[in-house]
């Protein structure tokens, strides 16, 4: 898979996805291997009475402890990213996710310390003032923000070493046996030539690895996301949670893509989604994905919707504890008046008459605003105001554009981006077995 190089958000969290697309499903022939190639008998007797997926809240990772508090902790990270909007039964499947992750994490940082990779404390330390910073708190308060959440400090840093110095161990023990030739990116180049004016694709992705014994518990395992998706949980955090792809990191954020760029079951549903949609699971090899599209746009083209405007926004307001029948008239004035305008040189004269407030931004771009409002403001003319919208609690609005600058045709990505996409999808492989391999070889003890 792709990864984008996105900024260091711990907590980002996506917006609303709704559900799309149908399912798509694969059967199992009689005679075909469901053992995967381990020659597994069709009935078995089962010895014991230990259910696999009952798992207690700590381990012990080549002799490195995981506590309770560790994953408590961590878990109340992906709890705040979601709003707290989660169930107690689903807070129990996050927590055994976050403590494989812990496991994952933990085995990264000791295969780092093997391989004599340092992180300096000063680093880290500098590392989570930015993302402090993302939340425009201070180091102190956002500390203080962090325990009221439940989690801490210590756990977003210990997130901090364990990916930084995994990257160092790529970039030393991967990076340096993987090469891109010339020709292979001079040959995207032409096709990207040769597809200019159609459409790619900004898509996020949950991965599920699976064999062919635990595909249903996987498939249940997918819907069962996009359910809280829809629930109006965050994409981001389940990916950075969930997701067994690379892309985890970064929220699963493969960035920008063509269809013919992904795989063939993926290409398939990302065309048939429009932006903000969610697939239901995918059946891909090893497993299945969910995939999001975040965005849309034409290759090498303009897209319409990073128009800059410049906007004067009306807002009429209504007092506490008026009610609907009560500001009708006011809103029919209001709109009326909208149907008169002259153009922005008469909105202020406009605003005195209806008693509305005035506020100017020449700097939005039309794919900013939300998704009700971006068609219509691409069909105004200058000096036109769109019909008004809000509530009662809010105040009702109105834009009047002012003025638009269209955006100039995309030169598309350079020689170096094309490079360092191709090397970083080859590094993710890589890293998939180099991790697959530690958790072979690690001695870890459930207490």
């Amino acid at each position: 898979m792709i990864k984008s190089r996105a900024n260091y958000l711990l907590l980002a969290a996506a917006a609303g996805i709704i559900l799309s697309s149908p399912l798509i499903g694969q059967t199992i022939e009689d005679g075909e291997d469901l053992g995967g190639g381990l020659n597994l008998p069709k009935d078995i007797t089962v010895f014991g009475n230990r259910d696999p997926n009952i798992r207690t809240a700590t381990a012990i990772v080549n002799g490195t402890i995981i506590t309770q508090t560790d994953v408590e902790q961590r878990l109340a990270l992906v709890v705040a990213a979601n709003g707290g909007r989660i169930e107690e039964s689903e807070r129990e499947r996050l927590r055994l996710q976050v403590l494989r992750n812990l496991i994952d994490e933990t085995l990264q940082i000791q295969e780092a310390a093997a391989q004599k990779v340092e992180v300096e404390n000063a680093e880290i330390q500098q590392t989570y003032e930015r993302v402090a910073a993302n939340f425009r708190k201070s180091p102190k308060d956002f500390a203080k923000y962090l325990r009221d959440q439940g989690s801490s400090e210590n756990s977003i840093k210990r997130q901090i070493q364990g990916e930084t110095a995994w990257r160092r161990v790529l970039s030393r023990r991967v990076e340096p046996f993987v090469a891109v030739s010339d020709e292979e990116v001079n040959a995207i180049i032409a096709r990207l030539n040769a597809s200019k004016g159609s459409d790619e694709y900004h898509v996020g992705e949950i991965f599920l690895s699976t064999t062919p014994t635990t595909m249903g518990e996987a498939q249940a395992n997918a819907e069962r996301i996009i359910d809280q998706v829809r629930r109006g949980a965050s994409f981001t955090a389940y990916a950075r949670q969930f997701s067994e792809a690379s892309t985890a990191a970064v929220g699963g954020d493969l960035g920008w893509v063509r269809a013919e760029q992904l795989p063939e079951q993926l290409s398939a549903v990302v065309t048939r989604l429009s932006p903000g949609q969610i697939s239901t699971p995918i059946e891909v090899p090893g497993g299945y994905s969910i995939i999001a599209l975040l965005d849309k746009r034409q290759v090498l083209g303009s897209d319409p919707r990073d128009a800059i405007l410049s906007l004067k926004q009306l807002t009429i307001k209504f007092p506490k504890g008026m009610t609907q029948d009560q500001a009708t008239p006011k809103v029919e004035a209001f709109a009326n008046a909208l149907q008169r305008l002259q153009g922005c040189g008469k909105a202020a004269e406009l605003a005195a008459e209806v008693g509305a407030d005035v506020v100017n931004n020449d700097q939005m771009r039309v794919r900013d605003l939300p998704p009700q409002l971006q068609d219509l403001m691409l069909r105004l003319q200058v000096g036109q105001a769109t019909p008004p919208f809000g509530s009662l609690a809010d105040g009702v609005r109105s834009l009047v554009l002012c003025g638009r600058d269209d955006p100039q045709p995309s030169s598309g990505p350079s020689f170096e981006q094309i490079q360092s996409q191709i090397e970083e999808e080859r590094v993710n492989r890589r890293a998939q077995r180099y991790l697959r391999d530690l958790r072979r070889d690690a001695v870890i003890e459930y207490r």
